[in-house]
């Protein structure tokens, strides 16, 4: 059996190749953290990808093999909690419009009290037509969140044994039910911090049982059933906290066997207060990519307006906001799509209509204008972070290229015939495609 000291020996060992991996010293400046960036992108979102074109079995050289990106292999979200419920037609369109065109990850509502303001009437209809909306426009989505003591539903029993067993119900239904439309779940939300003074008064019941229960003990039991009802379900832990806290929770997750209960592990990013540096943003990633699975950013603000937590009377977006906004988010996005762990960043709100606190966080204005953040991401995303090639083959027949992970369009053509083909670029991937043309 491995001693405490062998283990920590071990990690020491595998944490100083990551270092190496990524080029960086074990203690990064801001500096080195930026200038490096592109690198470390080069190396952990891209990958080589040939295609062999051949005719009766023989290379074909001098076709041209054209790559088109269609989908990032990395989730770029945001909530979507306004579909639907807009207020007006224009605006709804445009809300729907510049959602689907920049992003392809959305969160979808799921909080008890709202999501079941009667019992045993939940909104399921609603979720699914957005969820459907999304499948349809290619967006993969993702429910949130399964269990979470904000505020009691009014109609709560007082018998905590029979809220348990709803709560546990409620689980179960949402992760059977839209299996294939939703299949990933922010399943226990801010757990690290549950006893929070605000939490008890407005939610009592919720609160108490969970205290009664215990927190790791509440905390497993939910990713146990969710687990129970979603085998290929991608079950994530989220909160906001991003200490040592949140860790040692995380760390204790596992159940009898000692195997991990959840998949991924969801990061709040909140920064009404100001922006992270790039060094905060590295240690946070540093300190949960140990636990050697992906990290989601679940809820990111940055605000273009004043900064603060709240305020009293209109919060409005200004120009010099937006500008600051749309730098800052520049180097956010930049840097967590630099680190290898990372794969989903979600935006928190998309418009500033009813955006969490009235802040202005949006990528969009009130109006559903687009703000210069939102000019700013899609051109990381459907530009810099883009890839379109044009290569001809070789003697050998291949042609080669090297593009960002995700779903591509591939064309050959030669000789007046035209071929179209899809290819998946992975990480790990052969990422080969054979492709013979009819004589």
């Amino acid at each position: 059996m491995m001693t405490q000291r062998t283990l920590g020996f071990l990690a020491l060992m595998a944490l100083g190749a990551f270092w190496d991996s990524v080029g960086l010293s074990a203690e990064p400046s801001e500096t080195d953290l930026w200038t490096q960036v592109n690198a470390r992108i080069e190396k952990h979102r891209k990958a080589d990808a040939t295609v062999v074109v051949t005719l009766r079995g023989h290379p074909v050289p001098g076709a041209t093999v054209s790559f088109a990106q269609t989908r990032h292999a990395f989730l770029f979200g945001c909530n979507l909690f306004l579909w639907g419920r807009v207020g007006d037609d224009q605006a709804e369109a445009a809300y729907r419009d510049r959602f689907a065109e920049l992003l392809n990850y959305a969160t979808l509502p799921f909080y008890w009290p709202s999501y079941e303001p009667r019992r045993g009437q939940p909104e399921h209809e609603y979720a699914e037509k957005v969820a459907q909306w999304c499948k349809e426009h290619g967006i993969a989505t993702k429910g949130h969140p399964l269990a979470w003591n904000f505020a009691d539903p009014r109609w709560l029993p007082d018998d905590l044994q029979e809220v348990r067993r709803l709560q546990i119900e409620r689980i179960e239904d949402c992760v059977r039910r839209f299996a294939g439309l939703i299949d990933r779940w922010d399943v226990v939300n801010e757990a690290t911090h549950f006893g929070r003074a605000e939490f008890l008064k407005r939610a009592p019941k919720m609160s108490r049982l969970w205290k009664e229960l215990g927190q790791v003990e509440f905390t497993r039991e939910c990713f146990e059933h969710a687990r129970k009802a979603g085998a290929k379900a991608t079950l994530l832990i989220n909160d906001y906290r991003t200490d040592p806290a949140y860790a040692k929770l995380i760390e204790q997750l596992v159940d009898a066997q000692g195997k991990r209960l959840y998949d991924v592990i969801g990061i709040q990013s909140h920064m009404h207060g100001g922006v992270w540096s790039n060094a905060r943003i590295w240690e946070t990633c540093q300190r949960f990519a140990r636990f050697g699975v992906p990290l989601h950013f679940t809820e990111t603000t940055i605000l273009s307006g004043d900064a603060g937590w709240e305020r009293k009377g209109p919060w409005r977006t200004t120009p010099e906001g937006e500008a600051r906004q749309a730098r800052e988010v520049t180097r956010f996005y930049t840097m967590l799509f630099s680190h290898p762990a990372v794969e989903a960043i979600t935006w928190w709100d998309f418009s500033d209509r009813r955006a969490w606190q009235q802040a202005p966080a949006g990528f969009l204005r009130a109006d559903m204008s687009p703000k210069p953040a939102y000019e700013a991401l899609r051109q990381l995303i459907k530009g810099t972070w883009w890839t379109r090639a044009e290569v001809r083959t070789g003697p050998d027949g291949a042609a080669r290229t090297r593009g960002f992970l995700g779903d591509y369009r591939v064309k050959v053509a030669h000789g007046g015939r035209t071929v179209d083909r899809r290819l998946t670029l992975t990480r790990d991937g052969d990422n080969r495609l054979r492709i013979e043309l009819e004589p």
